[in-house]
């Protein structure tokens, strides 16, 4: 094999061999890129979604958990199941199955959350309340919400 052959061929070697780590250390898209894609903040989902699926072309969705989610914000306590589902278009999110909030005694289904400038608007079907949408820009922790410090200070203390 002559000398330029074998420098051609070590080159395309060392070629192969440092650019696969570059494509395969590329991070995937995590379910918080993409709520942000569509325009939410990640807060509207809590910490430890361990997976979703998205056919882009409907916006049909999935968003798994390990286990059920609850945890209480100001006088709002909510509820995630393992699986959720609904339909993702740009600011919106509709159809939803598997997000529920606790009003006075009731569990009610949160149905659609729409993003309007410096809004998120929630609704349960028969009647919506709107947030400031700087309120979502931390993702929530299951079973203390954002509480969690103090709830760690009170088991540290005893």
């Amino acid at each position: 094999m002559s000398f330029s052959k074998l420098m051609a061929s070590l080159l395309f070697l060392a070629f192969v061999s440092f650019s696969s780590p570059l494509v395969s250390a590329q991070k995937a898209l995590t379910a918080y890129d993409i709520i942000q894609q569509y325009g939410f903040p990640v807060g509207i989902l809590p910490l430890g979604v361990t997976g979703y699926e998205l056919d882009r072309d409907t916006g049909s969705f999935s968003l798994f958990l390990d286990q059920k989610c609850k945890f209480t914000i100001d006088s709002y306590e909510l509820e995630y199941k393992p699986t959720i589902t609904g339909v993702i278009s740009q600011g919106r999110l509709s159809k939803l199955k598997g997000v529920s909030v606790k009003i006075l005694i009731l569990w009610l289904s949160i149905v659609e959350v729409v993003s309007d400038g410096d809004e998120l608007g929630f609704s349960v079907g028969i009647a919506s309340a709107n947030f400031p949408i700087d309120s979502f820009y931390e993702s929530p922790q299951c079973g203390c919400g954002f509480d969690c410090n103090k709830v760690g200070s009170l088991v540290s203390a005893s």
